[in-house]
């Protein structure tokens, strides 16, 4: 991916470790899941985003602006969003498979917007339909927004309604933004009611504020660190595990590492 259009520099990876939430990876400083992790349900076998988003800075901006149809900026988002999720799609679907424990997404969909007008016309779904290779030929619209009132950050999977009953399959859920995990979360419930065999899913942004307790100083290292994107969150975990019994054994220290 070219960082000169599509902002690569500015992405930051998300890694297991000391003071990460393990479900969201949100950084919280603190042993174990994070405070939204531990008031909602939790139906998703497995959660991997792609990039941490900060807000107010680009890819906050970018996510943003490629929902709104005046915005001049929408076909640049939308193609830099593209790339991304392909990109990551194609080099850790089978990461995120494997820590699901299935052979693979027989499925893929798309977390509905929270606004029903708005998910008429989702460019989620026309990103990962039709301009994603690795899922276009998987794509289905499993799932819609119900007339239940959507409250911001509350799980609730009767906001969903699916689109058919399911046999089984394994479902890729596709979605823009983590901020709580109720909206994910809601619709695996929905998915798995509906009769799916395991949904999990590949975020392309978590969120954060750098403000936040020590979230600018966590941030600051993660961009020295630079993006890679030949590892994910899960692949990165799993390559520390297999240095650490070397590392022992040679006389090394047995502590964690970022």
């Amino acid at each position: 991916m070219s960082s000169r259009s599509s902002g690569v520099e500015r992405l930051l990876s998300p890694r297991q470790g000391p003071g990460v939430c393990p479900r969201c990876l949100n950084l919280t400083g603190v042993f174990g899941l994070c405070r939204a992790c531990r008031a909602t349900e939790h139906h998703l076998a497995a959660v991997v985003p792609i990039s941490y988003s900060v807000g107010g800075e680009w890819l906050h901006h970018v996510i943003v602006s490629y929902k709104r149809d005046a915005d001049p900026s929408v076909p640049d988002a939308v193609t830099a969003l593209a790339r991304l999720c392909a990109e990551f799609v194609h080099a850790h679907e089978g990461c995120v498979a494997a820590a699901s424990a299935v052979a693979g997404f027989q499925l893929v969909t798309t977390v509905p917007s929270a606004d029903p007008l708005r998910d008429l016309h989702h460019p989620l779904r026309r990103i990962v339909g039709e301009l994603v290779a690795p899922t276009r030929e998987r794509y289905e619209r499993l799932l819609v927004r119900s007339e239940t009132q959507a409250i911001p950050r509350v799980f609730d999977p009767a906001r969903y309604h699916a689109t058919r009953r399911l046999g089984g399959e394994a479902v890729l859920l596709i979605d823009d933004m983590w901020t709580s995990g109720a909206s994910a979360e809601s619709a695996a419930a929905a998915l798995l009611t509906a009769g799916a065999g395991t949904v999990s899913a590949i975020v392309i942004a978590r969120h954060l504020n750098r403000g936040w307790h020590d979230n600018d100083l966590w941030l600051r290292r993660l961009a020295r660190a630079g993006f890679d994107a030949s590892s994910c969150a899960i692949c990165a975990s799993r390559s520390a595990l297999t240095t650490k019994p070397a590392a022992t054994q040679e006389g090394g220290g047995g502590s964690s590492t970022d």
